[in-house]
């Protein structure tokens, strides 16, 4: 049987190995699960038809030992009764029943061994298979979790460039208080500069005005004098 070929490779395989080396585990244990549910239904099938011809088997078998009984006992029957021709006939099919017996042993002990690897497929399988889902739930969530994080790392670099953005703003807010100030500051000097020629101007002309306030006063004396 194909399945039965399978059995060392199914129970030699290690899902959890070639998970680890698996690039996308969560698509791996996908397509183990379909595979091995797949076996798993070939299992049963195979399982069920080997029982069976088992059964069939050991029923053959009991039916045939009973036969050889039967014969022996009525070839002793037979003899008992002189009759060395019917104990002949008995005997000569308690023969070949005792042949088919030795086939019947040969084909229940392959019926034996098959169903014992059917089953331990079947065990093994199902083990994989729970093994496998609740390890496609861990990733589940584990993949839940990194797309929060990713979200959040995200959500992150927003915050940082909102933050760069408002660093961006305060400096040109500095920059253009800084230019803000020097220009008052340039204004402040230009005025006190206008302030120093006013100042100045103030001053030669209170000058002027005092010459000419004597130029007058020497003005009358002179006069007066030339009337006297």
């Amino acid at each position: 049987m194909s399945i039965l070929r399978r059995f060392k490779d199914i129970m030699s395989s290690n899902i959890h190995a070639l998970l680890d080396k698996a690039e996308d585990p969560e698509k791996m244990i996908d397509q183990y699960l379909r595979n091995l549910n797949n076996d798993l239904g070939k299992v049963k099938s195979e399982t069920a038809t080997i029982m069976a011809e088992e059964k069939r088997i050991k029923r053959e078998l009991s039916e045939c030992k009973e036969n050889i009984e039967k014969m022996q006992n009525y070839a002793i029957k037979a003899l008992e009764e002189g009759s060395e021709d019917d104990a002949r006939k008995f005997l000569e099919q308690k023969s070949s029943y005792e042949q088919k017996l030795v086939e019947l042993d040969g084909a229940i002990e392959i019926a034996e061994a098959n169903t014992k690897q059917m089953r331990q497929m079947h065990d093994k399988l199902v083990k994989d298979i729970n093994e496998l889902e609740s390890r496609r739930s861990i990733l589940k969530g584990k993949a839940a979790v990194a797309q929060t994080q990713k979200r959040m790392n995200e959500l992150g670099q927003s915050v940082t460039g909102a933050n760069a953005s408002k660093s961006a703003f305060d400096q040109m807010e500095e920059k253009i208080n800084k230019s803000l100030d020097e220009a008052q500051a340039m204004s402040e000097l230009n005025q006190s500069d206008h302030d120093s020629v006013d100042d100045l101007m103030d001053k030669y002309d209170s000058s002027d005005s005092k010459n000419i306030d004597a130029e007058l006063e020497a003005l009358k004396q002179q006069i007066s004098s030339k009337n006297e």
